[in-house]
């Protein structure tokens, strides 16, 4: 099932978790490969002068959401976030009704694109601007323009193993 946790409470000092100076050139890297896919809308960076996140919309879904990839605390996390509670708890229902643990499903998905590390924990909470959020860590060896297309991967890999989850596809009606 899911790891549900709580947004951290407290933030450390902005210096000891400050991006690294490679960040920018992996979201772009990330932005590119993930538009020339065309599984997500378009990419967006932010913010535009030295970007932290790489925003993008969650295509045919029922209700808006978005697939990101963000620095925070000294890490790159992939996340889907939205502000619909339903399109939450939708996806929730169809794990319990399943049983399938969300990270076993993106694992898959990175192997069918060939990554063989996996996913680790996936976390769900409502963070502290009221976004739905499933997120978790990318693994990266480094922080740098290179590293963008494994990001891209992990994102897509996200994509796919939400698509079908809850009202993540909206119906024909």
């Amino acid at each position: 099932m899911l790891d549900v946790l709580m947004p951290p409470t407290a933030s450390p000092s902005p210096s000891a978790h400050a991006a690294p100076a490679g960040l920018p050139a992996l979201l772009a890297n990330a932005k590119a490969a993930l538009d020339a896919a065309s599984v997500c809308g378009a990419g967006e960076l932010t913010p535009a002068a030295s970007p932290t996140m790489l925003t993008a919309e969650a295509l045919g879904s029922g209700m808006p959401a978005a697939y990101r990839l963000m620095w925070e605390d000294g890490k790159l996390w992939v996340a889907l976030q939205t502000k619909e509670r339903y399109l939450s708890q939708s996806i929730e229902a169809d794990l319990v009704h399943t049983g399938d643990k969300l990270s076993e499903l993106i694992d898959e998905e990175l192997a069918e694109l060939g990554v063989s590390q996996p996913i680790g924990n996936v976390e769900h909470f409502r963070s502290h601007d009221k976004l739905y959020t499933f997120r978790s860590v990318v693994p990266l060896r480094s922080v740098d323009a290179e590293a963008g297309q494994v990001a891209a991967t992990y994102v897509r890999a996200y994509e796919a193993a939400f698509r079908n989850l809850g009202d993540m596809q909206a119906g024909e009606d």
